[in-house]
């Protein structure tokens, strides 16, 4: 997935100590960029560590000029920046959003709704905000993301799998996944923000296959040297399991389980038009 060059600078990160954003600045310097990395919890290092908060009273005093901006940061804090980064000389931006947007918008749970409506509105005021100034945008919505051993999901998984040797499922597991490496994702940034074609769009990243959800459980057990080990429950019983394992499992919701049996499936044809994405096959290796 090279891309030409072009990128213009300076380049400014936004939450650069994401999962994406780990990645993004180490490929920014080995291109022989020179990113400046904002985030509350900078690790120091020989990039350039802006140490501020996208909420802080005081950002406009912090923020550095860039004409290049990636946001990893959630998207629904994006446009309340948005004139103060024009103001700093952004011409370029590429910004994170989730295909949670499509997903959760009808989920039962009330609390997965309001991330939905959250990501669609920031959407619709970044893109607002950069036609009306002339800024061009990118948005960029990922499937289910995944680093091995420092994600949500997949490593969530795989820490289930240790804890207990054995993965339930909520009956057939057979809704379609497409987990995407955070590597990759950073990748694909670069090249959509070095791309014309990607200017004033949005495009869904998914992984390089599409999977049913059994079959990306038994990818995680072979990922962790272990025979898959995976119980097929009925969806009362599989909602019985979550509640007495919410102590391990942070923000579990019945949902959840419903979903295990939906398909989650998206198309990233127009991104390998415009940008040459081409994101690896799921083989994770914890």
């Amino acid at each position: 997935m090279s891309a030409e060059n072009t990128l213009k600078t300076p380049i400014l990160v936004l939450g650069a100590t994401s999962l994406i954003g780990t990645f993004l600045m180490q490929r920014l310097q080995a291109d022989g960029h020179e990113p400046m990395g904002l985030s509350r919890r900078p690790p120091g290092g020989d990039a350039c560590w802006i140490d501020a908060d996208l909420k802080a009273d005081d950002l406009a005093e912090q923020l550095p000029g860039a004409a290049t901006v990636f946001s990893l940061s959630p998207i629904w804090l994006l446009p309340v920046v948005l004139p103060l980064l024009k103001a700093r000389g952004m011409k370029r931006l590429v910004a994170f959003s989730s295909t949670s947007r499509f997903t959760k918008q009808d989920s039962p749970e009330a609390s997965e709704r309001a991330v939905a409506k959250a990501l669609a509105d920031a959407e619709a005021a970044v893109e607002a905000f950069c036609a009306e100034h002339g800024v061009a945008w990118t948005i960029l919505r990922p499937t289910l993301i995944y680093a091995e051993g420092r994600d949500g999901n997949v490593s969530r998984l795989a820490g289930l799998i240790r804890r207990f040797k054995v993965l339930p499922l909520s009956g057939s597991g057979d809704g379609l996944r497409q987990p995407v490496h955070a590597d990759d994702l950073a990748a694909g940034a670069i090249a959509a923000a070095s791309a014309p074609a990607a200017f004033d769009r949005s495009y869904a990243l998914v992984g390089g296959e599409t999977l049913p959800y059994r079959e990306m459980a038994r990818r995680v057990f072979e990922g962790l040297g272990r025979r898959p080990a995976i119980l097929v429950l009925p969806p009362w019983l599989f909602g019985l399991l979550l509640t007495l394992a919410r102590p391990f499992f942070p923000g579990a919701t019945a949902a959840m389980g419903a979903r295990m049996s939906q398909d989650l499936a998206f198309d990233s044809a127009d991104a390998v038009r415009d940008f040459g994405w081409a994101p690896r096959d799921f083989r994770p290796r914890f």
